[in-house]
């Protein structure tokens, strides 16, 4: 749940391995250019996998940040400590990389709007579900944005047209949800509350997905510039709107406090350059299979780390969620032609519809 926005226009795509082999080629003979080209190669590989297993544990780990966050802050308070902590990190990036920030009163308007769906609602209301409900059904929850994502696309975006695979992992989907809630016991022991509010939170991320895929997804600048600066509008929204709903602490209690400044910095923050960086070397496709091992992580930390119960219907309906999530992103195998100069490399335009976009917490 935890990349903040998905890539937002076209980057082109670089890798460590390309260059590394470019360089030894150029100064050894052709056989140890050879092998030299293979080495950076699998240094690249082993790369992307170590990042794409650190992003996992971030994103899967937040879910427990956030819970104890709120053990001594308001949810509105550790949703704005970590949107301020967030921003800073992404705002050194920008400095250090010398990119401003947007210009144009139109493109403002749209990051409002994007800032509240993918960061200042979802990351409010997963804060205020997890004061009732286990950080592991909160992580579970989120991993229902690709099915929501599915659902809405295939009514918002005409070019995404429903096919039998999609319209079965959404009946998948929506029997795993049923299982982690324990549907044939009357629901008993859920709190409707606080997981309609995680429901709710990950639906927000894929509406707020089709919205930048409609407003703002070629707008001629970098992810790296539109996503700072929706950062920044998603911390002065949260600013405006914490006052009128809390009062000050009178106390800072220490460990919540560091979970909020772990939350920002590293699950926002530092997570979104990850992920940033994964879209822009695999492309959008590999980069978002990270929603599928969160939930896991999340589910294993709550249990470790904060001792929160399991039944066996929470693991097994997660599951089956994550099953009809991938069934709704998977596709039948067939062969293209080979791309032509002019054609675009959709694997450097971002994710391919909405319920590809990266998840979130």
């Amino acid at each position: 749940m935890h990349v903040t926005t998905p890539p937002l226009s076209p980057s082109p795509v670089t890798t460590e391995s390309a260059s590394a082999s470019a360089s030894a080629s150029a100064s050894a003979s052709a056989c140890a250019s050879a092998s030299a080209s293979a080495r950076p190669k699998r240094r690249g590989a082993l790369g992307w996998r170590l990042r794409f297993g650190v992003l996992s544990l971030i994103w899967g780990f937040s879910f427990l940040l956030i819970k104890v966050g709120t053990d001594g802050y308001a949810p509105f308070q550790v949703t704005l400590g970590r949107l301020l902590f967030g921003t800073a990190v992404v705002a050194v990036v920008l400095v250090m990389k010398r990119e401003r920030l947007p210009r144009g009163a139109r493109t403002w308007a749209h990051l409002t709007v994007s800032a509240l769906l993918l960061n200042a609602l979802p990351f409010s209301l997963f804060a205020y579900a997890e004061l009732t409900i286990p950080s592991t059904l909160a992580g579970i929850c989120n991993a229902t944005s690709p099915l929501w994502g599915m659902a809405l696309s295939m009514v918002a975006l005409s070019e995404d047209r429903p096919t039998r695979r999609r319209v079965a992992g959404l009946g998948l989907g929506f029997i795993g949800v049923l299982t982690v809630l324990g549907a044939w016991q009357g629901f008993s022991g859920i709190d409707f509350r606080g997981t309609s509010l995680a429901l709710l939170a990950s639906l927000s991320y894929p509406v707020g997905w089709i919205y930048v895929r409609r407003t703002l997804a070629r707008s001629g600048h970098s992810n790296l510039s539109l996503t700072g600066a929706q950062l920044l509008v998603a911390t002065v929204e949260l600013a405006v709107v914490t006052p009128l709903f809390t009062s000050l602490p009178t106390h800072f209690p220490v460990v919540p406090l560091l979970a909020i400044v772990a939350l920002g910095a590293v699950g926002t923050g530092l997570a979104f350059l990850i992920q940033y960086g994964l879209v822009s070397e695999v492309g959008p496709t590999t980069a978002q299979m990270v929603t599928y091992f969160v939930p896991v992580i999340a589910t294993a930390a709550g249990v470790a780390v904060l001792g929160e119960s399991l039944s066996w219907s929470t693991p097994v309906g997660a599951i089956i969620v994550l099953a009809g999530a991938a069934l709704t992103q998977s596709s039948p195998r067939t062969r293209r032609p080979a791309r032509t100069p002019a054609e675009p490399n959709r694997a450097t335009a971002g994710p391919a519809d909405p319920a590809a976009g990266p998840p979130h917490s």
